[in-house]
């Protein structure tokens, strides 16, 4: 039995892959070219204005940010168009009946979803050689939080899906919801320059825990207690988890 589910998961992670690898000069270009600009206009054109970050250059401290950017817009939107693409085709349906646990069905499209945004984020870091030299202070962190931060968003843009009705509905959340988050979350700035006021409005936003903790994995410098983001991050990846395994389960949106 165990073999039949891993066919099934390895099954549903390789129609991801084929998905966003065959139409990859609409799902991998963009981003990297929209990433490359942000090197351009805030390393290259801006930055020199601004001065070092915390004994870092500016392009040095904005390149983690810019690639967590690109690894959850991505991660997101993978899960979010293709289980709503399988929805609205009657697809998802099938694999509803068929004998595969739900955790299973999770697993693969969560699987994919990262697999899109770690190949985003790998392309974007190879962008980032031309402007700025790598600096890294810990590889295993960076490896864990990219892994985690994949699965997180991967699990957000499958609960998108879940709910969503139409199309339109996908680019609701990352519109409003995601991308002022990300804007928001200590990319272009530390929080450290905000008054007291403001780092504490800041910390309710959680992206700033993921961009500070995996900034940390690079320069070795944070914003925050590194133990409370990973903490904050493993909590709403259990979290976003058993959101989704129950309305998948229930078939919340599902089943007509």
């Amino acid at each position: 039995m165990r073999r039949l589910y891993w066919v099934a998961l390895k099954s549903i992670f390789t129609k991801e892959i084929h998905r966003f690898a065959r139409i990859w000069i609409q799902t991998l270009v963009p981003p990297v070219i929209t990433m490359a600009l942000y090197f351009i206009i805030f390393g290259n054109l801006i930055g020199t204005r601004i001065g070092d970050m915390h004994g870092f250059s500016y392009m040095q401290f904005i390149v983690p940010g810019l690639i967590m950017i690109a690894v959850i817009t991505n991660s997101y939107a993978n899960v979010a168009s293709s289980f709503f693409s399988a929805k609205f085709q009657r697809n998802i349906e099938e694999l509803l009946v068929a004998p595969v646990p739900t955790h299973v069905v999770i697993a693969g499209y969560v699987s994919g979803g990262v697999a899109r945004g770690i190949c985003v984020g790998m392309m974007v870091t190879i962008i980032s050689l031309f402007f700025v030299p790598l600096h890294v202070y810990s590889w295993w962190a960076i490896v864990l939080i990219l892994l985690l931060t994949a699965v997180l968003f991967s699990l957000a843009g499958l609960i998108n899906a879940v709910f969503a009705t139409t199309f339109d509905d996908i680019s609701l959340i990352p519109t409003f919801v995601l991308t002022p988050l990300t804007y928001l979350g200590g990319v272009f700035y530390s929080l450290t320059l905000l008054p007291p006021f403001w780092q504490a409005v800041s910390k309710l936003n959680p992206i700033v825990y993921i961009i500070s903790v995996f900034r940390y994995s690079f320069l070795g410098i944070s914003d925050v207690s590194l133990v409370f983001s990973m903490a904050v991050l493993m909590g709403f990846i259990l979290l976003f988890y058993l959101f989704s395994w129950y309305l998948i389960k229930r078939g919340c949106g599902l089943r007509s």
